[in-house]
């Protein structure tokens, strides 16, 4: 019987994007499964007292150059050439991460995860404007106006919340975070522990 992985997700983090894009072939060798759960890393933050690198570390000599040293080593050691830094960072991702548990409601989990992916950190996209992403929607043949209306739904809304506030007391600081049972597990750089783990 294989293991799960949690992923605790937010739109929002482009080192988020990147561990997707190589989570899945780590379950696959791992013979694990992917539980993504939906959360807001500014509702994790304000619950941590955590803040974004660049506030709490933009003083620091050399540390945010140090960062992208080390995201451009990542996203050249997995092939990753279709990120690009969205220029519109950082990105109020409410609409959208209301949208995911909207679209897991829905059956279209994958194929909106894949479009606001892309429309976030390969298009470089403003996903915070509604108007984009319906259009992102569209063009992926999703039903926008559905998923945009699901928004707005109270349970939609509720269950964003709860898997904020639950990620936060079980240690998550910040997205992305991984679980494999009770062990936790901190940013993409960790990936290799995760598999190490999942292999046990």
């Amino acid at each position: 019987m294989g293991k799960t992985v949690e992923f605790i997700f937010d739109f929002a983090s482009p080192n988020a994007y990147l561990a997707h894009c190589i989570l899945p072939d780590i379950a696959r060798r791992t013979d694990a499964d992917i539980k993504v759960t939906p959360c807001l890393l500014g509702g994790i933050f304000k619950l941590t007292g955590n803040q974004a690198p660049m506030t709490a570390f933009g003083e620091i000599k050399g540390k945010l150059a140090y960062e992208a040293l080390e995201t451009r080593r990542f996203i050249e050691k997995h092939g990753l050439s279709q990120y690009r830094h969205n220029p519109h960072f950082p990105i109020n991702t409410l609409l959208i991460m209301r949208g995911l548990i909207a679209a897991r409601r829905m059956g279209v989990e994958g194929a909106y995860t894949r479009a606001v992916f892309a429309g976030m950190w390969e298009r470089g996209l403003k996903m915070d404007d509604p108007a984009v992403v319906a259009d992102v929607l569209t063009e992926a043949g999703l039903d926008a106006r559905a998923l945009l209306d699901a928004t707005q739904d109270p349970e939609v809304k509720a269950e964003l919340i709860a898997n904020t506030e639950a990620a936060a007391a079980r240690g998550a600081f910040g997205i992305p975070t991984f679980f494999v049972g009770d062990e936790i597990f901190f940013g993409k750089e960790r990936l290799g522990q995760v598999e190490e783990q999942l292999a046990a």
